[in-house]
């Protein structure tokens, strides 16, 4: 039960980083320019640091990042909405079913 609370706290809190990035313009141009920095501010573990320094949309998909919120960072990040859809349909072939969040799944379809 600990591990489950633990693990939705770390999906809490990049959660809480996206969106803040989305809302905050100052805070969009400060990560940008130095992601070390910003991400410090949050309790984040090592794969969601890594996903979020790439950025690897899919993975954060993966993680159970919600869409609405992703979708977002996604753009920021350059991505196009087709490749978008795409990061999140591959990393279902790369990593397996999304691991927690509205969107976790044991089929490996995903919500895509």
């Amino acid at each position: 039960m600990f591990r489950l609370w633990v693990d939705n706290m770390s999906l809490y809190f990049t959660q809480k980083l996206l969106y803040e990035l989305n809302r905050d313009p100052k805070l969009q141009k400060a990560f940008l320019e130095d992601k070390e920095a910003i991400l410090k501010d949050y309790n984040l573990d090592e794969e969601e640091l890594e996903a979020l320094r790439k950025p690897d949309i899919g993975l954060l998909y993966i993680l159970g990042v919600n869409g609405q919120i992703l979708m977002h960072y996604a753009a920021m990040c350059g991505y196009a909405w087709p490749e978008y859809i795409k990061a999140m349909r591959d990393a279902l072939e790369i990593h397996g079913n999304v691991r927690a969040g509205i969107y976790a799944t044991t089929d490996g379809k995903g919500a895509v």
